[in-house]
C-alpha cells in the first residue's frame, strides 16, 4: 500500500522537476510521452483491469463502465481536456483555477480508489500522470501565477490519487462498491487513453517513431 501511495506522489513531482530543471522545448518529445503514456494506459486496463473487474457476478459492470466514460467527458467540460494533455487557460490570469483542480482531484481520487486490488494498475497510472504533470508545470510556471500557488496547485493533485487510495482502505462504502467503482475507472480510462491516441494521431497519419511508440508501450503492459 505505501509504494500505491508515493508513486503517484513521486510522478507529479519528477514531472514538475523535469520542466523545472530541464526545462523541454522541443513538443514532440512530450507528444510521443503522451502516446506512450496513453497505450500504456489502455493496455494495462485491456489486460488487467477489465478482466479483473469481468470476474465479478455484477451484469451490470458494463453499465458502470458507459457511467465512467460519460462521467469524464463531464469532467472534461470544466477541465478543458488537461487529463490527456491540454491546458486552456488564460496565461495572464493569477487566480487559483479551481475548475480545473476540481475535475482533476475527482479523476484523480476515483483513480486511487481500486488501486490496491488490481494487479499493475499502479503502473498505468503513474505514467499517466507523468506527461500530465510536465504539461500543467509547463503551463503554469510559464504563466502569471504566482508561484506558491502554483506549487500549492500540483502540490493538491499529487495528494489526490493517495487519498482515492486511503479512502478505500479505511471507509467501508468503498469497500461495499469496489466493483462498481472499478468499473466507473475503466470507463474513465478507456475514454482518456482512446483520446490521447486519437489526438496523438497528426492529420490522421501515424510517423514511425509513434507507431513503435505504441507498439512497445502494449507489449510492455502485455508483459509487466
Amino acid at each position: 500500500m505505501l509504494l500505491n501511495i508515493t508513486l503517484p506522489i513521486l510522478s507529479v513531482v519528477l514531472g514538475y522537476l523535469v520542466v523545472f530543471v530541464l526545462k523541454p522545448k522541443q513538443p514532440k518529445y512530450l507528444k510521443l510521452l503522451l502516446a506512450f503514456s496513453g497505450a500504456f494506459l489502455l493496455s494495462i486496463t485491456v489486460f488487467h483491469f477489465l478482466p479483473e473487474v469481468y470476474t465479478s457476478n455484477y451484469e451490470t459492470v458494463g453499465l458502470f463502465i458507459m457511467v465512467g466514460i460519460l462521467l469524464q467527458i463531464i469532467l472534461e467540460f470544466f477541465s478543458k481536456g488537461a487529463e490527456h494533455g491540454h491546458v486552456h487557460i488564460n496565461k495572464n490570469a493569477t487566480v487559483f483555477p479551481w475548475l480545473l483542480f476540481i475535475s482533476l482531484s475527482i479523476h484523480s481520487v476515483l483513480e486511487g480508489i481500486p488501486i490496491d486490488g488490481h494487479t499493475n494498475l499502479i503502473y498505468g497510472i503513474i505514467i499517466h500522470k507523468l506527461p500530465i504533470a510536465i504539461i500543467l508545470s509547463t503551463f503554469f510556471l510559464a504563466s502569471k501565477m504566482p508561484k506558491r500557488k502554483v506549487l500549492a496547485f500540483l502540490f493538491l493533485f499529487a495528494l489526490m490519487t493517495p487519498l482515492g487510495v486511503f479512502l478505500s482502505a479505511n471507509f467501508s462504502f468503498f469497500e461495499m462498491y469496489y466493483t462498481q467503482i472499478s468499473a466507473i475507472v475503466i470507463g474513465i480510462f478507456l475514454h482518456i487513453s482512446t483520446t490521447i491516441l486519437f489526438e496523438s494521431n497528426e492529420g490522421h497519419t501515424f510517423n514511425i517513431t509513434k507507431l513503435l511508440t505504441i507498439i512497445s508501450a502494449v507489449v510492455i503492459a502485455y508483459f509487466i
